[in-house]
């Protein structure tokens, strides 16, 4: 596509006019077999600049000729920040691969959470039973809005939205932000203080929490739930017991939820299941390299840690969406 002489900034309000859960889904599903493999991303770069604070650098580039980008978030994690100020910030920078010109600079925090939350729906349109009717979301920060809209776009026969936060009252607000907004019609939003009572009633169950101490018990996943995990990062980390992987069919997003997710490693150091047990990663069920679901019994669970590949392909959407509608 043909760039502008000029970057441009794509604001936090152009971003959300451009941005749906339900496209970016559709665009992950047919480009990731296409371009995940001509996609280059390092580990990321992490740089401390106080003994609280600290800087992310996670650059990406394409080399194939249908995403001519290279794209690099940056992000800022103060963590002692005052409550009325994030504790997070980012910023997206996308470049062309073939000149090296700056083409755009957007929201890296936003980006992030739509393309996680999409991820997580893309995953669930390929594992879930097709006829689930509730759908359980464990947290209710920042991303639990956007994975219950994910979740909703490819699942359109849930009916019932059950909210659990450990701080209640922001379980309720969410619940009653959701169902004023009038989105999904005829889907229903519910709040519950009993984690261990909601849980055997999920068709699918998302977890966004930074829990090191599980929150899903394996023994109360009904038969043909699908678990979907997407909080933990660190070893330490873990939304889920042992007993729900062993239960499962585990699928990842990418290869580095295996040594990144604190479910997968705990589970794998004790026994618990083998890393040839887990049955692929996304662009694999994608392409029916490897089989999802088997039948309406089975139980899947869906762990992903997020990667540069589906950032540099969330602004690529964003950006030629952009110079296409003219909208920024």
């Amino acid at each position: 596509m043909a760039s502008n002489p000029n970057p441009i900034f794509i604001s936090s309000d152009s971003l959300h006019s451009i941005l749906s859960h339900s496209t970016l889904i559709q665009h992950f599903h047919s480009s990731l077999p296409t371009v995940s493999s001509a996609i280059n991303t390092p580990i990321r770069q992490h740089y401390s600049l106080s003994p609280s604070s600290s800087l992310l650098l996670m650059p990406s580039w394409s080399s194939a000729p249908s995403l001519p980008y290279i794209g690099v978030k940056l992000v800022t994690h103060f963590p002692q920040n005052s409550t009325n100020l994030p504790g997070i910030h980012a910023n997206y920078v996308l470049f062309s691969s073939t000149t090296g010109q700056p083409l755009a600079s957007m929201d890296g925090t936003l980006l992030t959470l739509h393309r996680t939350a999409s991820v997580s729906g893309l995953a669930s349109k390929i594992l879930a039973k097709k006829n689930s009717k509730i759908l359980i979301m464990i947290g209710a920060g920042a991303l639990a809005p956007h994975l219950i809209k994910a979740h909703l776009s490819s699942n359109p026969s849930l009916q019932k939205v059950i909210i659990w936060n450990r701080t209640i009252k922001k379980a309720i607000d969410l619940a009653g932000t959701l169902q004023k907004s009038n989105e999904f019609k005829g889907v229903s939003f519910e709040t519950d203080e009993s984690l261990d009572e909601i849980v055997p009633l999920g068709d699918i169950i998302s977890c966004a929490t930074n829990s090191e101490t599980p929150l899903v018990k394996g023994e109360g996943l009904k038969h043909g739930a699908h678990l979907d995990l997407v909080g933990s990062f660190r070893e330490t980390m873990k939304e889920c017991d042992d007993e729900a992987i062993k239960r499962g069919r585990v699928y990842v997003d990418n290869e580095a939820a295996l040594v990144e997710a604190g479910e997968l490693v705990g589970a794998f150091e004790r026994g618990v299941i083998g890393k040839g047990d887990v049955g692929g990663n996304l662009v694999e069920l994608i392409e029916g390299k490897k089989v999802g679901r088997k039948d309406c019994d089975e139980i899947t669970v869906f762990k992903s840690v997020g990667s540069g590949v589906v950032d540099l392909l969330a602004a690529q959407l964003v950006y030629e969406t952009c110079m296409k509608k003219n909208k920024c």
